[in-house]
């Protein structure tokens, strides 16, 4: 991206700080940085910290639709700008944080620095995808500030969660005997497709657009149609991973996180749909392992907890959610249905919906609202991308490149 455009993204980031928000310095290994972070409506409720996806992913552009949604009026969002990118991915003399500095800790430890300088004792804490990783260990380290949590698309423990999914993907979608699993082994066997577009675009069409749509280009994609939209739909997962999408998506500073403390490109096997493959060939990072052990630590949790599953997803599936719900006491399990990993990007409607009852004490209620809060308007950054694949995917199956 040229230097204007990427000068103009931080002049709109810094103006989402100036309208409810603000910095706090905090130490990076021999420098400092000002950690930006954003705030709606202040003192409106007890406020809900938001926690995006990642590692690597931004919370001052991506997610300004929504902090102007009319239906999040009534809840007073925090939001930081995790270090190492955005608005926190330089020093306080302008250079890029070194990424030893960037840690899972140091992560934690500033969000209560902001919730320090914004004068906030106790807040909901919502986690989404890796956000779920930081909100349990936020827990455990600072649990006096926690006045609930909502976990959405979790991660558990890492190398046992890439055991799960792997197992999960391919008991779903490669070994059976359905027109899917047939094309997908076929594309295995003949070289057409490379392992890891093979993984970007199952997942991507699975989740976003649902199995029928999936079905579709793969069938195709087998009998040597669709080899476009497969390309495009494919590189939409190459982002998350070989580059860095300035002040939305930088996965280079956090590498230490990503593949140092939670082992994405660990022990990769080789069969299909291995969600390490992507991960792989980008990593030159050792594994030294987790910061915490949160199966040891969870059932110590002593706020009202919503863990939210999605059926869809391949990301975080359904049976990690359940493991960790199970773990924490009294905590209530959400399984959406017709979603894709991370309801607050895919299904922005009952993620609002859920945080407020856990807001309001009323998580109890979540037990019995799963298929209501389903069929509720569905918003978010993936919503619209969902639609564009599956009108592709109708199209682009039936064209001959």
């Amino acid at each position: 991206m040229a230097k204007l455009g990427i000068t103009v993204m931080r002049r709109l980031a810094e103006r989402e700080v100036q309208a409810g928000g603000g910095r706090v310095r905090r130490p990076a290994g021999s420098s400092q940085v000002d950690i930006a972070y954003l705030r709606t409506h202040p003192g409106s409720s007890i406020p809900v910290v938001v926690i995006p996806g990642g590692p690597g992913l931004a919370s001052a552009l991506p997610y300004r639709a929504l902090r102007r949604d009319r239906t999040a009026r009534d809840l007073d969002l925090v939001m930081m700008e995790h270090r190492g990118v955005g608005l926190s991915r330089f020093d306080t003399t302008g250079r890029p944080l070194d990424r030893s500095a960037v840690t899972i800790t140091a992560a934690v430890d500033d969000l209560a620095a902001v919730l320090d300088d914004a004068g906030i004792e106790r807040a909901v804490i919502y986690g989404s995808s890796y956000g779920t990783y930081l909100a349990q260990v936020f827990g455990v380290r600072h649990p006096g500030r926690v006045a609930g949590m909502v976990l959405d698309s979790s991660i558990h423990t890492v190398l046992d969660d890439l055991a799960l999914t792997r197992a999960y993907r391919r008991a779903l979608l490669v070994d059976g005997s359905d027109e899917t699993a047939t094309a997908i082994r076929a594309l295995t066997e003949s070289g057409e497709v490379s392992p890891v577009s093979l993984t970007h675009a199952v997942t991507a069409v699975y989740q976003m657009a649902g199995p029928q749509a999936l079905q579709r280009l793969v069938a195709a994609r087998a009998r040597g149609r669709g080899k476009l939209l497969w390309r495009q739909i494919a590189g939409l997962g190459d982002s998350e991973v070989d580059g860095t999408n300035p002040m939305i998506m930088e996965p280079d500073l956090v590498s230490g996180i990503s593949y140092g403390e939670l082992g994405y490109a660990h022990d990769p096997d080789g069969l299909p749909l291995d969600p390490v493959e992507p991960f792989a060939a980008h990593s030159d990072e050792e594994f030294i392992g987790e910061p915490v052990s949160l199966p040891q630590e969870l059932p110590h949790f002593e706020w009202p907890t919503a863990v939210i599953t999605c059926d869809r997803d391949l990301i975080t599936p359904p049976p990690i959610g359940a493991r960790i719900a199970a773990l924490i006491p009294d905590a209530v399990l959400v399984p959406l249905t017709e979603t894709g990993h991370s309801a607050l990007d895919s299904h922005r409607g009952a993620a609002l919906a859920i945080t407020r009852a856990v807001r309001d004490g009323a998580c109890d209620e979540l037990r019995a609202r799963a298929e209501e809060l389903s069929t509720l308007p569905r918003q978010g950054s993936l919503h619209a991308m969902s639609t564009a694949i599956r009108v592709g995917v109708a199209v682009g199956s039936h064209l001959p490149f």
